[in-house]
């Protein structure tokens, strides 16, 4: 049975959303599934004032837990076209576990969201993706087995790359039903890999 984590940062709550359906096709795969997330660098002040999402139930990680896990499924919004950067803070503190080799050969994969259907979604994974290559990680995404990706009857996230979601400018748009599929495609196909590998 692998050992995987779904490690995820979100503001508004989709992210959130999407790790607990990544996190539910993992086990689907037989996996033993964690969900945790990464701190929250905005002062509290700022946060309520940004009406940020502030009851989110999964416990906070440690970058030096990372080393349990045999898959790491890491999940966070774009910002400007790239990473979070509470998550690209809590990975920057990884160079410990980089110096000793304690990634090399797990599963990594990465999941986001965006405002727009062209605000980062692809160059957000892909721009990720350097991190768990520079660990050694064996980087999954999502293949096209997943159909729900393709088409163009209605707006939806998704990329070979990874799962995604599309929230409009103001947040009110949720995870849509095919979204959240090719959340839980790509959390079951990395636990299938993960085992293979474990």
């Amino acid at each position: 049975m692998a050992k995987v984590l779904v490690l995820y940062y979100s503001s508004y709550g989709h992210i959130e959303t999407m790790a607990y359906a990544v996190a539910e096709g993992a086990k689907s795969a037989g996996a033993d599934v964690t969900v945790k997330r990464v701190p929250e660098l905005v002062p509290e002040e700022v946060a309520k004032a940004s009406h940020f999402k502030l009851d989110q139930k999964a416990e906070i990680a440690t970058p030096a837990e990372l080393e349990q896990y045999d898959a790491i499924i890491v999940g966070a919004g774009t910002r400007f076209g790239t990473v979070a950067s509470q998550m690209r803070n809590f990975w920057d503190q990884t160079g410990g576990l980089w110096a000793q080799g304690k990634l090399v050969g797990k599963v990594g994969s990465v999941f986001t969201s965006t405002a727009t259907q062209h605000g980062g979604q692809e160059s957000t994974i892909l721009g990720f993706i350097p991190t768990l290559m520079h660990h050694g990680m064996v980087v999954v995404g999502l293949p096209y087995a997943f159909a729900g990706q393709s088409g163009v009857e209605a707006v939806k996230g998704g990329s070979p790359y990874g799962a995604s979601t599309i929230t409009d400018g103001d947040g009110s748009r949720q995870p849509s039903e095919v979204e959240l599929d090719g959340a839980r495609y790509q959390g079951a196909h990395v636990a299938k890999i993960a085992a293979k590998l474990a």
